[in-house]
């Protein structure tokens, strides 16, 4: 299970992406920290995901329904994997958990995605 420093650090970081994002959204870096937080401990551990998690993934996936959603979505999944290697987390298993869920999203989850080219 991760420790409450990880969860308190990814908490943070992907609080301070959402300063990042300046289009005008229904989708919030803190919605999407809110419905991902149970997907932690898989991504620092391993493992069998988490039901919650699946879940987690689903409404967020749900909730973008215009492409400035996906995108913001897309921005704050971006700064959060960018800082992965300073917080313990696993990339390979945060970029397959759409998968891991049964979704198939229009992006990679990874430093590298260019967010505005997201439909």
């Amino acid at each position: 299970m991760a420790s409450s420093a990880v969860i308190l650090k990814l908490a943070c970081f992907l609080l301070a992406a959402s300063a990042l994002i300046m289009a005008k959204a229904d989708i919030t870096c803190q919605q999407v920290v809110s419905d991902l937080t149970p997907c932690i401990s898989y991504v620092s551990n391993g493992g069998a995901v988490p039901v919650n998690c699946c879940n987690g993934v689903r409404t967020l996936y749900g909730a973008a329904q215009t492409t400035v959603d996906r995108q913001n979505v897309c921005k704050c999944l971006k700064s959060a994997v960018s800082g992965i290697s300073y917080t313990g987390f696993n990339l390979g298993l945060a970029a397959g958990l759409p998968s891991k869920c049964g979704l198939n999203i229009p992006y990679k989850i990874s430093p590298s995605t260019d967010c505005n080219r997201v439909q």
